[in-house]
């Protein structure tokens, strides 16, 4: 009883602080750790302590899959070099740094031991991302840092497991770390990537979206224990099964499961932020008094503290700021060679195309121009070994792949010339690198034989502590002071070319019902009913004229095309010569049939279906090439989802 009244009260209080946090401008979390601090020192509440197993293994799993699941996997791309550096680099670089400081300071804290301790406060944690987040700074900053929050876990835990063996040991070896490392990272990316497609795949066939979101909740731990048993990262391998399952849900699953699942989800991300900073101000008070009973004291804990916070912050700079010259000479080779290569690339592109449309004889598909010296050679030498295909099919597959590859290409150029990380933007990233849960979670797996283990211990929630405090309350001043770029609403270019993909892409509904059979046997309306095109029934001369007998006798159905994907209001007209023309009579009869006004919507409804698949399917196109912002694509799958959701929804 007394347990489920504390969850009741925690689940009350995190909502509360949740909505409490934007009349008072300050992040939740903030909030739920300053009230977790002064419960915690309450003399009617008991020292409290969780299990590191509870944070490392129940609780981050399914908070890094749902930050892994929103994250534009385009993006994510476009970054993966500045993540690599901040999740890897930058956490090898802060344990050894840290670890040698703090071993000249504390001289009874050897170096294995010092690097320990160096390893548990490196990683940034994901959810205190969400307070950049708020801020309104760009997308790309927020892509860095939630990259660099999901993946430096593995790093972190890696350093930190061979510096303990080293300490208990000593027989880990540098080359044994890098082992270690790089079979954590594979083995969870082979685990989580084979969970997210299994458990994709099982979804699609779910036809209840409750049920569906059950299953989803699973699909962290599915991926994350097999990944522990086999010696991997269980977070990496929760983060890539979160990618690829929102990567590749438009495509599998359908809209109302989606929507529900991130609604849910949402909660569920809300609910565990919560648990990990109100639990992490809670637990301050037990450590306390472990520290005053076994010492050293409080005090040289906290300067320790301030030393080791300031370590990560100045390490992070001098991480960060080269990082930022090497990205910005790199875009600017890359930049400089596409400008160069232009007029070959745009020759290139126009010949794939042409081969992928089959205007090339077959004889010549090939996208390199068959005049150059060299190249038929060259050429022929490759078929023969490799056996490449030459049937013309599979050569315009392949030829189509390679515009899709040039337009990606070209769309990265624009990406990295539009939203530049400049030094401005860098003093964000490293003034946003805030510690957090995988810190003290990192501290608890501690062994007993660590010496002076509180002591160290509360040198971890000491600094997790602070940097949250200190770094999250003054980030929006530090934004306001270094203006870097922020995120903003799609420009009116942008804007106007998705709506012209949109309707590029119903209008290819239309043509395709145009083309096809007349209506299928079931679809028969009465004599002469036919159903209007977009260009409306009347024509720019004016009313059409009414057909006659014969005509009516004769018409068919030729294809619903609304006005806009959510209106059904359709009109009886005839297609006569390729013009559309329409009959106010046999409109107003139609409608007073039963049978022909059910017939008409159940035609309006599929042809609106085909008409919302088909744009979506150009959109998850459109994004994979990187060709419009992530914001932008996500706004119109949204509205097109729940469109759909209209449609196929039944009373009840």
């Amino acid at each position: 009883m007394d347990l489920l009244i504390v969850a009741v009260a925690g689940l009350l209080v995190i909502a509360g602080a949740t909505q409490l946090s934007d009349r008072v401008k300050v992040a939740p979390a903030l909030l739920l750790l300053g009230l977790g601090i002064v419960v915690g020192f309450l003399p009617v509440v008991p020292a409290i302590e969780i299990e590191p197993e509870i944070i490392l293994e129940g609780v981050l799993p399914p908070l890094l899959y749902a930050t892994a699941v929103s994250i534009s996997t385009i993006n994510f791309r476009r970054e993966l070099a500045p993540v690599a550096v901040l999740a890897v680099l930058l956490v090898a670089v802060s344990a050894a740094v840290i670890g040698a400081v703090l071993t000249l300071v504390v001289p009874s804290l050897s170096l294995a031991w010092a690097v320990a301790m160096g390893a548990v406060l490196s990683p940034t944690d994901a959810v205190a991302i969400s307070i950049a987040r708020r801020l309104g700074v760009s997308q790309r900053i927020i892509t860095v840092l939630e990259g660099e929050g999901l993946l430096n876990d593995a790093t972190a835990l890696v350093v930190l497991s061979s510096a303990v063996a080293a300490a208990t040991a000593g027989t880990v070896t540098v080359a044994g770390v890098v082992g270690d490392f790089a079979t954590a990272v594979l083995v969870a990316l082979v685990v989580g990537w084979a969970v997210g497609e299994l458990t994709l795949h099982l979804r699609a066939r779910i036809t209840d979206a409750s049920v569906d979101t059950v299953v989803s909740f699973t699909i962290p731990f599915l991926a994350a224990l097999p990944a522990e048993h086999l010696g991997g990262s269980g977070l990496v391998a929760a983060v890539v099964a979160g990618m690829v399952t929102g990567h590749r849900s438009p495509r599998l699953l359908p809209p109302d499961h989606r929507i529900a699942g991130q609604e849910t989800w949402h909660t569920v991300e809300l609910v565990l932020e919560g648990f990990i900073f109100l639990v992490m101000g809670l637990q301050l008070f037990g450590i306390v008094e472990e520290v005053s009973a076994a010492g050293p004291s409080i005090t040289t804990a906290v300067w320790l503290a301030v030393l080791a916070g300031g370590l990560t912050v100045a390490v992070r700079a001098a991480v960060v700021a080269p990082m930022l010259a090497w990205l910005r000479r790199r875009a600017e080779r890359h930049a400089t060679r596409w400008e160069e290569m232009s007029e070959s690339v745009q020759a290139f592109e126009r010949r794939c195309q042409a081969i992928a449309h089959g205007e090339v004889p077959e004889e010549m598909q090939i996208p390199w121009d068959p005049h150059r010296r060299g190249i038929r050679r060259r050429l022929k030498r490759a078929l023969q070994l490799h056996h490449l295909p030459t049937s013309p099919e599979r050569t315009q597959r392949r030829a189509s792949r390679a515009v899709g590859r040039i337009r990606r290409r070209g769309a990265d150029m624009e990406y990295y010339r539009d939203e530049p990380l400049g030094l401005r933007e860098g003093a964000v990233i490293v003034w946003a690198g805030m510690r957090g849960a995988v810190t003290l979670a990192a501290a608890q797996t501690l062994p007993a034989s660590a010496p002076n283990r509180s002591f160290l211990l509360l040198v971890a929630i000491l600094v997790a502590a602070g940097s949250l405090v200190i770094q999250g309350l003054t980030l929006p001043w530090m934004v306001k002071v270094v203006r870097p770029s922020m995120d903003g609403p799609a420009d009116e270019k942008e804007r106007s070319e998705l709506i012209r993909l949109l309707i590029t892409a119903a209008k290819e509904v239309i043509a395709e019902r145009d083309r096809g059979p007349a209506v299928p046997p079931s679809h028969q309306l009465a004599p002469g009913e036919v159903i209007e095109h977009d260009e409306g029934p009347a024509g720019p001369s004016g009313p059409a004229p009414e057909p006659d007998a014969s005509q009516q006798a004769t018409g068919t159905v030729v294809g619903v095309v609304p006005r806009s994907t959510s209106d059904l209001t359709t009109h009886i007209v005839r297609k006569d010569n390729g013009d559309y023309v329409v009959s106010a009579a046999l409109t107003t009869e139609a409608w007073k049939n039963s049978e022909a006004h059910r017939h008409e919507i159940a035609a309006a409804r599929a042809t609106t279906l085909d008409m919302i698949r088909a744009q979506r399917e150009a959109l998850l196109d459109a994004g994979e090439l990187g060709l419009y912002s992530a914001g932008s694509i996500e706004y119109a799958l949204t509205r097109l989802d729940y469109e759909e959701i209209m449609l196929t929804s039944q009373p009840r």
